[in-house]
């Protein structure tokens, strides 16, 4: 697609497609496309992370969807599930989150969400990139139907008492300490005001957004700062959130990292005793075979997406399984949610702890294959499909077949090319891995 990527639209701020112009006409377009003539009222609400740039993106945004005749509520920062669950509470037409996620700050993009409060299909995305390619005029409404913009104060707490019916009224942590890195993001407010209200002992980190620091050496894609912190602070748990707060990394007592797959793992085994498991669990090609035997072992269906939370849900929604995720830590429960949502996960793991389970033995479940995880940086991802790359990989497959596995992929949300390997064969893996990566460097 020319202007979505695997999760929305992503870029560098004041490039070709982030910038207040292009911004004006993503408003404009999905402002037309979402478009419901029984409704009277047309309405679209607008959540963001703490990027500078959201300051000039988002009236761009903003005055694109109201020349659609939206009515636009803004929330300010706020994580992106909770941009979904109130687009579906609101019940309005659609609901935007302007971030990138786990990119530094000088990149941005969008996220939409439909009606339901589930990301956009392929299909929908398609639709909608003809109409930001169309003429502007053809889709500007009469100057009475124009909407009006009014900036809601209460998103954050209305998102926490969502959150909050998932908790028991008489729950309280006793005696638990935990450490929080809200990742300087959009979860700096909301997380630390949630897990304080159940009586644990928080010390926060990251919560201190200048417009420039978020996800900077913090949050679920640079944990070394929470294992830190956790040893230092001798707490029970860590809690790790990227700059949208859709994703979770976490840290044991002994400070070891607990990465998605532990995490969907330990999740699964607890729901399958409680009986609320339905079907199986939905991985991504990136998921650890380690996880994929796990699960085989406990009678548990698997099965991989394409790479990408929403392509995660697509298939939960359609084989009605629950549970599902990345190891990156995007981890949707399907009960509660209809995208990832880091403090969800979090409430559902600190409710298992607080029956004394360490957290060393909740996550201790399955055992890892050894993976190897390269990120290379191109000018152009397309670089994939040159005959030299194609080879290389052909060759490494060849090498590793029977022992592990190798997947190379481009990145939808960067540019850049991702290698991953698998196997119990280490100097192998990465002799398969260096005869990709001299022909993509």
């Amino acid at each position: 697609m020319k202007y979505f990527g695997t999760d929305g639209i992503r870029g560098q701020v004041n490039s070709k497609n982030i910038n207040g112009d292009m911004f004006f006409k993503f408003g404009l377009a999905a402002g037309k496309y979402f478009t419901n003539l029984k409704k009277k009222k047309q309405t679209a609400i607008i959540a963001k992370d703490t990027r500078l740039s959201g300051y000039t993106l988002e009236p761009a945004l903003v005055s694109g969807l109201a020349s659609a005749g939206m009515h636009v509520f803004t929330l300010g920062p706020l994580p992106t599930n909770g941009l979904a669950m109130l687009t579906k509470s609101m019940k309005a037409n659609l609901g935007i989150m302007i971030t990138a996620s786990h990119n530094l700050f000088n990149d941005n993009g969008l996220k939409l969400f439909g009606p339901d409060g589930l990301k956009l299909s392929d299909k929908i995305q398609r639709k909608i990139e003809i109409l930001i390619d169309s003429k502007v005029t053809n889709h500007l409404s009469k100057p009475k139907l124009l909407g009006r913009v009014k900036r809601l104060e209460s998103g954050t707490d209305e998102y926490l008492k969502i959150l909050k019916k998932r908790i028991p009224k008489n729950f309280k942590l006793k005696n638990t300490k935990i450490v929080l890195d809200c990742a300087n993001g959009a979860g700096y407010k909301s997380a630390p005001k949630m897990i304080q209200s159940l009586g644990a002992k928080v010390i926060v980190i990251g919560n201190k957004p200048n417009g420039f620091n978020i996800n900077k050496d913090c949050g679920s894609t640079f944990p070394t700062k929470l294992q830190r912190s956790v040893k230092k602070h001798k707490a029970n748990l860590g809690i790790s959130l990227d700059g949208d707060a859709d994703r979770i990394i976490m840290c044991d007592e002994k400070g070891s990292i607990v990465d998605g797959d532990q995490i969907i793992a330990a999740l699964a085994l607890q729901w399958k005793k409680k009986g609320i498991l339905k079907g199986g669990v939905v991985g991504t090609l990136m998921s650890n075979y380690g996880l994929e035997k796990f699960f085989n072992r406990k009678k548990i269906k698997f099965i991989r997406a394409k790479v990408g939370d929403r392509y995660v849900k697509e298939i939960m929604q359609k084989k009605k399984f629950n549970l599902g995720g990345e190891q990156s830590g995007h981890i949707i429960l399907g009960k509660f949610a209809t995208t990832g949502d880091g403090l969800l996960v979090a409430l559902e793991v600190i409710q298992a702890l607080n029956k004394k389970i360490k957290a060393s033995n909740f996550f201790n479940v399955f055992e890892k294959i050894p993976q190897i995880l390269v990120n290379i940086t191109v000018k152009d991802n397309e670089i994939i499909r040159r005959p030299s790359v194609k080879k290389s990989i052909k060759i490494a497959n060849r090498l590793i077949k029977n022992q592990g596995r190798i997947l190379v992929r481009k990145s939808g949300t960067e540019q850049k090319i991702r290698i991953m390997g698998e196997s119990k064969n280490k100097v192998l893996l990465k002799k398969c891995i260096n005869i990709i990566s001299k022909t993509i460097k």
